[in-house]
C-alpha cells in the first residue's frame, strides 16, 4: 500500500500543477469589512430504467433511483474562514425477480475552520471535523437475513488540526494534519462481537457463548493528508477530485487507508445533469465478512479494495 500512497500523491500534485498559474500567484486581497455568511443547497434525483418486451436477446427489467441532498454553509471574516458541508445520499435498485436492493447510503458532515496571518499567504492554520455513517442495513446480496452493516455500524469520526494550502479553499485544497484522532463506531452487538471494521472481537467459550463482549469503539491517532479540487475541464463539464490518506501511529504505521473519489459532472441545462464517477476505498481494518449458518456469527476474510462506479442522469435543483 506504500506504493499506492506514493502514486496517488504524485497524481494529485500533477493535477494541481496542471491548473492555470493564476491559482498560485499571490495577490493582495482586501479584508472583509463585515462578517459574511453564505449558504447553498442542492437537491438531486437520478433515475434509470430498462424494460423489455419480447426482446429476442433476453434481458431483465430494472429500475434504479438515487436521491442526493447537499447543504453548504460558510462564514468569512478578515483572515478567518469556516466551511461546513452536509451530504445525504440514498439509492435503490429493483430488478425483475429480485427484492429491492440498496445501491448507495451515506450521511456525512464535514466542518473545516481556517486562519491565516495575512491576505498575501495561501497557508492556513486549520482544524477539521468529519463524521460519516449510513441510514439503513447493508447486506451481501442475495443474503438478506444477516446485515453486514447498519446505522453507526460503522460510523467514522475524524478530528484534528494541521495546515492547509489553498488560494480558494472551496475549490483547491491541500490539508496535512500530523495529529488526527479517528474513532470507528460499531454499535451493533453481532457485528462488534464479530470484530467488524477493525474493532476487537468478542471472546467465546468452547460452546460459543460470549465471555467478553466485542469492542464497540476503536480509537486511533495518526497522520491525515487530503487533497481536493474542482475545475472545469471543458464547456459544461466539471471535474471534482477528493483524496484522503490516513495512517495510524500505533497500529501498523505506514499502512495507508485510502478514500479516493473522482466525479465528472456534465451540465445539460439549468436543471438536467449527467454524472460519471469512481470511488475507491481501502482500509486494512475492514475485513470482508461472510455470514455463516449459525445465527449471529460471521466468517472474517482479508481486507479488500472497495470500488464503486457511478453513472446517472437526473435533475438538480438549487435553493
Amino acid at each position: 500500500m506504500k506504493n499506492v500512497f506514493v502514486l496517488l500523491f504524485v497524481l494529485s500534485v500533477q493535477c494541481v500543477l496542471a491548473q492555470p498559474d493564476s491559482l498560485f500567484v499571490k495577490k493582495p486581497i482586501k479584508h472583509d469589512i463585515k462578517p459574511k455568511w453564505t449558504q447553498s443547497n442542492k437537491l438531486g434525483f437520478d433515475l434509470s430504467e430498462v424494460a423489455f418486451v419480447n426482446w429476442n436477446s433476453g434481458g431483465s427489467n430494472s429500475i434504479s433511483a438515487l436521491l442526493g441532498l447537499t447543504s453548504n454553509l460558510g462564514y468569512k471574516y478578515k483572515n478567518f474562514s469556516w466551511q461546513s458541508v452536509g451530504t445525504l445520499r440514498y439509492g435503490i435498485n429493483k430488478q425483475q425477480g429480485q427484492e429491492v436492493r440498496k445501491t448507495d447510503d451515506v450521511i456525512e458532515l464535514v466542518s473545516n475552520m481556517g486562519y491565516r496571518r495575512d491576505t498575501l499567504t495561501n497557508w492556513f492554520y486549520s482544524a477539521r471535523f468529519n463524521f460519516k455513517t449510513q441510514l439503513t442495513n447493508g447486506y451481501k446480496y442475495p443474503e438478506t437475513s444477516k446485515p453486514i452493516s447498519q446505522f453507526m455500524a460503522p460510523g467514522y469520526l475524524f478530528l484534528g488540526g494541521g495546515v492547509e494550502y489553498g488560494k480558494n479553499i472551496e475549490k483547491l485544497s491541500f490539508y496535512f494534519s500530523p495529529m488526527t484522532f479517528k474513532s470507528t463506531f460499531v454499535l451493533d452487538e453481532a457485528l462488534s462481537n464479530a470484530g467488524s471494521f477493525g474493532v476487537t472481537p468478542a471472546v467465546f467459550d468452547a460452546d460459543g457463548n460470549v465471555i467478553v463482549q466485542g469492542q464497540r469503539i476503536r480509537t486511533e491517532m495518526g497522520i491525515l493528508f487530503t487533497n481536493s479540487f474542482e475545475t472545469p475541464v471543458y464547456e459544461n463539464i466539471n471535474l471534482i477530485n477528493r483524496l484522503s490518506l490516513y495512517t495510524d501511529y500505533i497500529n501498523s504505521f505506514g499502512n495507508i487507508d485510502i478514500d479516493w473519489e473522482v466525479l465528472f459532472n456534465f451540465k445539460v441545462n439549468k436543471y438536467v445533469k449527467t454524472s460519471f464517477g469512481s470511488h475507491l476505498i481501502y482500509d486494512n481494518d475492514v475485513k470482508n465478512l461472510e455470514a455463516t449458518e449459525v445465527e449471529g456469527e460471521y466468517e472474517k476474510n482479508g481486507a479488500r479494495i472497495q470500488w464503486k462506479q457511478l453513472l446517472g442522469v437526473g435533475v438538480v435543483v438549487g435553493f
